[in-house]
């Protein structure tokens, strides 16, 4: 609608500064030609807006305007605080930061937003962490923010899995990504990716970097979870489910594409696995809603598993009985 882009555009001048007509037509989805004619009714509104000519030129507010938050819908209030996540927001230190910001912006919505901000607070609540995982001990995660705002280099003592397992590291931290209630810190030379509750000591001494002009942390962090998925599931191993048997991630997302239906009514597919000591682990979880074909080393260890479990409680009594 014309009334929300109007908003959007005077949001996004408000906050960027100078902008160019073909810089809000991208950030809008709208041709140049559009924001040149919600320009002209915003001028004509009003709004101290004004255009610089030329090649550093674009539109900007007049210096000291603010807009209030009238704009807002009640859906775009409601997922305003739902997107305040007081736990991790504590974590970097900017637990009140976040309490102030929030308390600014509902003072600002009009009394019916206020209650839709009121509401949603009161019955969602974000929690990270999963359940069988205790959370991660990050005492250097706000030091580490702090140095990616400032664009400063770290000095790090990191511990990695394999050997040698403590190692001295120079980070230039580009991005922080919270990933499950964990804490990645996404830093160059590379980049590479390094969990933050695994730097054993950390030091700075007002070293600055630059940042690598375009780098995208969103598009970064996507190609890793991608390449990180490759690395993890090379094997392979061929399955047949049981009815109402399912297989979880790529595995899962394996049988429903490729998956073929026997006549007994039970499902065929080959599935990505990490390693056989894991697929191990994984499959026995599901009982007798499946049988694996292949590979040979995954089907043989899993048989002597279950023999194993066949004869311990078949020829044995519970402690204490007659």
């Amino acid at each position: 609608m014309k009334s929300s882009r109007l908003v959007s555009i005077l949001l996004l001048l408000q906050t960027r500064g100078r902008m160019t007509a073909a810089q809000l037509a991208e950030e809008l989805e709208v041709s140049v030609r559009t924001v040149y004619r919600d320009v002209e009714a915003l001028g004509a509104a009003g709004v101290p807006l004004y255009g610089d000519a030329g090649h550093a030129g674009g539109y900007r507010l007049l210096d000291g305007y603010r807009t209030r938050l009238t704009g807002l819908t009640a859906d775009e209030a409601e997922a305003l605080f739902l997107a305040g996540a007081p736990g991790p927001a504590a974590q970097l230190g900017l637990g009140s930061v976040l309490a102030a910001a929030q308390l600014k912006v509902r003072a600002a919505l009009p009394a019916e937003l206020r209650a839709h901000a009121d509401r949603i607070s009161g019955r969602f609540h974000l929690d990270a962490p999963g359940w069988y995982a205790d959370a991660d001990d990050t005492p250097h995660l706000p030091a580490v923010a702090d140095a990616v705002w400032s664009s400063r280099v770290l000095h790090v003592r990191y511990r990695r899995w394999r050997e040698p397992t403590d190692v001295e590291r120079r980070l230039e931290p580009y991005g922080l990504v919270l990933k499950a209630g964990r804490w990645y810190v996404v830093a160059g030379p590379g980049p590479r990716t390094y969990r933050v509750d695994q730097i054993l000591e950390l030091t700075t001494h007002g070293e600055e970097f630059t940042r690598p002009e375009g780098f995208d942390l969103v598009a970064h962090w996507a190609a890793y979870q991608r390449g990180f998925h490759d690395r993890l599931h090379r094997g392979e191993a061929v399955v047949r489910l049981a009815p109402g048997t399912t297989l979880t991630g790529p595995a899962g997302e394996a049988v429903r594409r490729d998956g073929r239906t026997d006549d007994d009514g039970w499902t065929r597919a080959t599935v990505p696995i990490e390693s056989v000591d894991h697929a191990h682990a994984e499959f026995l979880r599901l009982g007798s809603g499946i049988e694996v074909l292949a590979p040979d080393e995954l089907r043989s260890r899993i048989a002597r598993t279950v023999a194993e479990l066949a004869e311990r409680y078949g020829n044995s009594r519970a402690p204490g009985g007659d």
